[in-house]
């Protein structure tokens, strides 16, 4: 997934017509630059993302299957696709590589389109979605970045509406895999770091959840098990060298804020 756009956005008001050098060759060559392919070859490759994708739009989506859902960064449009399997008829995304969206066309998964985030989002009227999602995204943000885009995400969402995140998550002993996983992340976060982000830019509840295995079969009922043991010992470590526990400790993260 491409969420930023190549103008760098970090830079002096004066210099933000400048091109961000790293993001120009990373994201201009992203989808081909990768240890493993980015899409599918066919429908049946994602399969193996259904679990947690499912998981993910059973318990976060608005439970009306008539609401507006719009994706920041969807990629080859993996995530619209179970959306719509699960009943979701007006979701859409946007994704800055042409690759994934050719992709994604090929795989035969409409309502996804090319082209700048910051651009599509305030493209949007005000108060025209019930839920956005930013899925592997807001990492990629400086924190300039981040406020702008956390502005217009609470612009187009109605009252009620919430912005659904998932992100490298700072307080997992594992954080760096994830922080510095591809060159391209600026950010990681927390619980906390991330409410403040939420509630002084007007969104009044934030809520956070592990993104643990999902299981659907024995080798991954097995995985879910193990980490419920390792969790317990990890959160028995931290709460004898601070005397408090962290309740979000895997990898990633998964937040959900409402307006």
């Amino acid at each position: 997934m491409i969420p930023a756009p190549i103008r760098d956005r970090s830079a002096p008001p004066g210099a933000r017509n400048a091109v961000s050098k790293y993001r120009e060759r990373i994201y201009g060559d992203y989808v081909q630059a990768a240890t493993r392919p980015l899409a599918p070859a066919d429908r049946a490759g994602l399969e193996a993302a259904r679990p947690h994708l499912a998981r993910l739009i059973a318990e976060h989506f608005p439970p009306d299957r008539n609401a507006s859902i719009f994706e920041l960064g969807c990629g080859h449009g993996a995530l619209l696709h179970f959306a719509r399997q699960a009943g979701y008829a007006k979701v859409s995304g946007v994704d800055a590589s042409p690759a994934q969206v050719a992709a994604a066309r090929a795989l035969g998964i409409d309502g996804v389109r090319q082209g700048d985030l910051f651009a599509a989002l305030k493209a949007l009227p005000a108060e025209s979605q019930d839920a956005v999602i930013a899925y592997d995204v807001i990492e990629h943000f400086t924190k300039d970045e981040l406020i702008d885009a956390v502005d217009e995400v609470r612009r187009v969402l109605r009252p009620g509406g919430r912005w659904i995140v998932h992100a490298p998550n700072g307080a997992s002993p594992f954080a760096g895999i994830m922080r510095y996983g591809d060159l391209t992340h600026e950010l990681a976060f927390t619980a906390e770091s991330l409410t403040q982000l939420f509630l002084s830019s007007g969104f009044h509840s934030a809520t956070f959840q592990e993104d643990t295995p999902v299981a659907h079969g024995l080798k991954s009922a097995a995985r879910q098990i193990l980490w419920k043991l390792v969790r317990q010992a990890l959160r028995a470590y931290l709460a004898v060298e601070t005397g408090a526990t962290q309740p979000v400790l895997t990898q990633n993260l998964i937040a959900v804020a409402v307006k």
